[in-house]
């Protein structure tokens, strides 16, 4: 998703900017909120550790009814899955993000993000999806650099049974607008 904060780009009227995502929860997201505040990242509280299965998505607001009808069949078939969150990484020179790495639950994630982006959000990634967890996102090379050396070793487990949709509203803060429990 992008950053939360930023001003959302123009957007013809009648539509809703859009993302999904795999919330982290506590006490993991408390301690990647924890190490994003001592790297300095300005963000950190503007938006929740998470996975994103759907980036920012421009949607017609009449069809948020069957987006939704979509995303509650994709988590009535889905069943429950860990994810271990271990180690660093970046986009670096690509994009300016520092990242948790996904290790296992990498596959799961990778089918859930397929099956979220079919029927109504059907769409092309602009990359290749590659689950993560960011941790630093539009900071200069040293505070990279050091939000590298704070998570390098990070390591957690937690179990994924849902899923969430957000919007962004005109300021560009991501608002959940609701949550979608698997099975």
């Amino acid at each position: 998703m992008s950053v939360a904060g930023e001003p959302a780009e123009a957007r013809p009227p009648g539509t809703l900017v859009l993302g999904v995502v795999v919330d982290v929860p506590e006490p993991l997201a408390g301690q990647l909120r924890r190490h994003r505040r001592r790297i300095g990242d300005p963000q950190v509280d503007a938006i929740p550790a998470h996975v994103t299965l759907l980036p920012p998505t421009t949607a017609p607001a009449v069809e948020v009814g069957d987006i939704e009808q979509h995303l509650k069949e994709v988590a009535a078939s889905a069943t429950a899955f860990d994810v271990v969150l271990e180690g660093v990484g970046t986009f670096r020179p690509t994009s300016p993000v520092v990242y948790v790495r996904v290790g296992d639950g990498e596959r799961d994630l990778d089918a859930l993000q397929r099956a979220v982006r079919s029927g109504p959000l059907d769409r092309e990634l602009a990359f290749p999806f590659h689950p993560h967890v960011t941790v630093a996102h539009k900071l200069d090379e040293v505070m990279l650099d050091r939000a590298m050396g704070l998570v390098a070793d990070y390591s957690g487990r937690f179990e994924v049974d849902s899923f969430r949709l957000y919007e962004q509203d005109p300021d560009g803060v991501w608002l959940p607008r609701r949550r979608f429990p698997f099975g």
